[in-house]
């Protein structure tokens, strides 16, 4: 299964990474394209408490994830970003609040909460959780990676181009994306497909990890993905 992370990526090199590294042609339409043809869509999945259920809410989760592995005849991707959470705007707005009291009391109560925050931040580690799954798709589902497959990859590319086509494959990414969500939602969790501006964002994002906080992408008609 081809991923969206290109093993290429992993290698050192002297110079910051470019398109020509990447195994994402275009994003759009809410859907990546890869080099290959092969199309990806993102479902977003908010996470669960699962130690706060009970014993029974516990065994029918596992039960329900059980019968949705069971159940998929094509393989999919589980992405988990993790981010050091950045509190500079929680900041901003505290000390915004703090100015706006008359009260003196009401002032230093707050100035001490800022400063709570403040050292609690720098001496914890707090991470932020991102939970994803991705859904594959190709033109031609092929596992044999030999000439012949290089092939139908080519190929593949080709018949992106066209309208009509594009159309058909999306459809049946999009079959494969309600598959999941209506086989998981048993277990509480909301999903959400990524629009084309998440995605981008989210791309971004995941080919930039040393950005201490996710980057917010302006218009999406202003950039070249390309």
């Amino acid at each position: 299964m081809e991923t969206l992370n290109s093993s290429k990526l992993t290698k050192p090199t002297a110079t910051t990474a470019s398109q020509q590294f990447l195994d994402i042609a275009e994003i759009k339409e809410d859907v990546i394209i890869l080099k290959s043809g092969s199309l990806r869509a993102v479902l977003a999945v908010s996470a669960i408490n699962f130690d706060l259920k009970s014993s029974i809410e516990q065994e029918g989760i596992i039960n329900q994830y059980q019968n949705f592995l069971n159940s998929l005849d094509f393989p999919i991707q589980i992405l988990i970003s993790s981010r050091r959470m950045n509190i500079n705007k929680y900041i901003t707005y505290i000390e915004k609040k703090e100015k706006e009291q008359d009260s003196e009391l009401l002032r230093l109560q707050i100035y001490e909460y800022k400063n709570f925050i403040r050292q609690l931040v720098s001496v914890s580690n707090i991470i932020d959780k991102s939970f994803y799954i991705i859904i594959p798709f190709a033109p031609v589902e092929n596992k044999d990676k030999s000439f012949l497959g290089n092939l139908f990859s080519s190929a593949r590319k080709d018949i992106l181009h066209k309208r009509e086509d594009f159309e058909t494959y999306k459809n049946q990414l999009f079959q494969r994306l309600d598959h999941i969500s209506t086989s998981l939602s048993g277990i509480g969790a909301r999903m959400t497909p990524l629009k084309t501006q998440e995605l981008i964002e989210l791309m971004y994002n995941s080919y930039n990890p040393s950005i201490f906080m996710d980057t917010k992408i302006g218009n999406v008609e202003e950039l070249e993905l390309k």
